[in-house]
């Protein structure tokens, strides 16, 4: 019920209507002698005009040397987060959504897409920046250099972690590559939104990222990567 409270608090707030929906409460089948349930789901589906489909940006990174920015802010809200579930832990910190704030954001992210100035982007969802980067890398072929020291964020110096930086889901962030012949044009778009330098598309096929405190703390393959995302779809 409050899922669908605040489904309906986003419509109207971003203007966006559900052209139709439906609850799955009761998925069941049977796969051999295995019997998979599907959790009770709300679907939504919503459709968008593309104006010209030759500017429509996919995920994947696409250059070398290429900047990377995180838009949107980072706070401490873990709640219900695919890392505490795998760390088998609890946060009352659910992520809040500001309206406001994310459709001045997706605004100005949506003409400097228009513009040409953006490469790729992908929002952070479930798994948050790093779970982007990753399948931004693995897409693409390349790399990523990343340092957490230069990510904006809304969390007390005395509570701040790398672990919050890199799995916290707060809403309305992006992931964007910039093309680098087009940086300053990109930046002056987004001015007065969150808007992070973090690093710069690789060709090494590893992601690197250093923590905020300049020490390396993930440094892996694209091809680890990818095989960690395909290998829950296989039975």
């Amino acid at each position: 019920v409050r899922a669908c409270q605040g489904c309906y608090d986003a419509a109207l707030a971003y203007g966006t209507p559900f052209i139709s929906g439906k609850d799955s409460l009761n998925n069941e089948y049977n796969i051999g002698h295995k019997r998979i349930s599907i959790p009770s789901t709300l679907l939504i589906s919503a459709m968008a005009v593309i104006d010209n489909v030759e500017k429509v940006v996919s995920s994947d990174v696409k250059a070398s040397g290429n900047p990377v920015f995180c838009l949107g802010n980072t706070f401490d809200e873990l709640g219900g987060s695919v890392y505490h579930k795998v760390k088998k832990s609890k946060s009352a910190n659910m992520p809040k959504v500001n309206f406001k704030a994310a459709l001045r954001l997706f605004t100005a992210l949506s003409r400097a897409i228009k513009k040409g100035y953006v490469a790729a982007c992908h929002d952070c969802s479930e798994g948050g920046i790093a779970v982007a980067l990753s399948e931004m890398a693995f897409a693409g072929g390349l790399g990523m250099q990343i340092d957490l020291a230069g990510l904006k964020h809304k969390i007390p110096k005395n509570k701040l972690r790398d672990d919050l930086l890199l799995f916290s889901e707060s809403n309305s962030r992006f992931i964007v590559e910039v093309k680098r012949e087009r940086l300053k044009e990109f930046e002056r778009e987004l001015t007065g939104n969150p808007c992070s330098r973090i690093g710069t598309v690789s060709s090494d096929e590893e992601l690197v990222i250093n923590g905020s405190k300049g020490r390396t703390i993930i440094k892996a393959g694209i091809g680890r990567l990818k095989e960690a995302w395909q290998k829950p779809l296989r039975w």
